[in-house]
């Protein structure tokens, strides 16, 4: 088992930045390709960025691309997705996730309980 905790959403205006933080315990989180995704009310939960378990291969999200950066410490066990110009539309429930490296959610096998990220117009 891998337990996922995310944290570092909040209220942020237009053109701002977060940093999303996931911490992993459990099993050997290197083992693991991690990716970052995003459910907004009533919509699909869709991929936002995925980092390869060494962390060397990135994928982004048309949405997102040029805007975020999907990082990972595997000493520390924890993966970042760093959020700038950010627009109304990125307001979501971000979750990370644990398992294949992939834009599908399918191949996560472990998911956090989300961070919720607001951003105000």
């Amino acid at each position: 088992q891998v337990q996922l905790v995310e944290s570092g959403g909040g209220l942020v205006q237009a053109g701002g930045s977060l940093r999303l933080s996931c911490a992993a315990s459990g099993r050997t989180f290197s083992n693991y390709a991690m990716g970052w995704f995003r459910q907004a009310p009533g919509k699909a939960r869709d991929f936002v960025a995925t980092i390869s378990r060494s962390g060397i291969i990135t994928e982004y999200a048309d949405s997102v691309k040029g805007r975020s950066t999907i990082s990972r410490d595997n000493a520390k066990n924890t993966v970042y997705l760093q959020m700038n110009s950010l627009k109304p539309e990125d307001t979501a429930v971000y979750y990370c996730a644990a398992g294949s490296y992939s834009a599908q959610k399918g191949t996560y096998n472990y998911w956090g309980q989300g961070t919720q990220v607001t951003v105000s117009s």
